[in-house]
């Protein structure tokens, strides 16, 4: 059933954030390859089995949902981690259901085949794109995300960017830098999130959040 596993850290049967306007169940998928400062699930960031249910059980449960919910969001973590993706995206269309993704984009080129399956996506845009590593501490993740971005830009589907703001990460100076690297791809700005210390295992953002 289903295909492929995927590696599910946690699952919530109803959901009216995580996909502007639509009731959804979201999926969270284990393990991330970035490991951003203010990250408020970082149980999810560690690669693994997961501790949420078995993707076996998470289908059987929303099969049982099918004409409740308006779709499904993978979120996580970082759903493109999971090289089964693809299949469980399918799996949940298979159900009936549209299909949401939350990414930062690690990944282009597995983005870029996934990008047909998706009726929308939330990209998380860290900081301006030269200088992602002092959120992610990941070299390179930058211009990985703005190639992820141009990717979901050119294939027409639906998306929308939000941003994370800490004062300590993100100066009002940075988020004009952010905001213009935007503009060259001709987006408008980013809508900017609060940070949420729930979760957070930064000693100094708790402190100054």
């Amino acid at each position: 059933m289903g295909g492929a596993d995927i590696a599910v850290g946690g699952f919530t049967p109803l959901s009216s954030c995580d996909w502007p306007g639509e009731l959804v169940a979201t999926v969270f998928c284990q393990g991330c390859p970035l490991a951003c400062r203010y990250c408020h699930n970082t149980g999810l960031i560690p690669p693994g089995p997961g501790a949420g249910p078995d993707w076996r059980q998470v289908l059987s449960l929303l099969e049982k949902r099918r004409g409740l919910l308006d779709g499904v969001v993978f979120s996580g973590g970082e759903p493109t981690l999971q090289r089964a993706l693809p299949q469980a995206v399918a799996a949940v269309r298979a159900l009936g259901f549209r299909v949401g993704l939350h990414t930062a984009g690690p990944y282009p080129e597995r983005l870029a085949r996934l990008v047909p399956a998706i009726d929308w996506i939330g990209f998380d845009v860290k900081a301006p794109f030269a200088d992602y590593e002092r959120i992610t501490g990941v070299p390179g993740s930058g211009m990985r995300a703005r190639e992820s971005l141009v990717e979901i830009i050119d294939s027409g589907v639906a998306f929308e960017t939000r941003t994370t703001v800490h004062p300590l990460l993100l100066s009002d100076e940075d988020l004009a830098r952010l905001d213009a690297d935007l503009a060259a791809l001709g987006l408008g700005p980013s809508r900017r999130q609060p940070f949420r210390p729930t979760g957070c295992r930064d000693a100094e953002l708790l402190l100054a959040g």
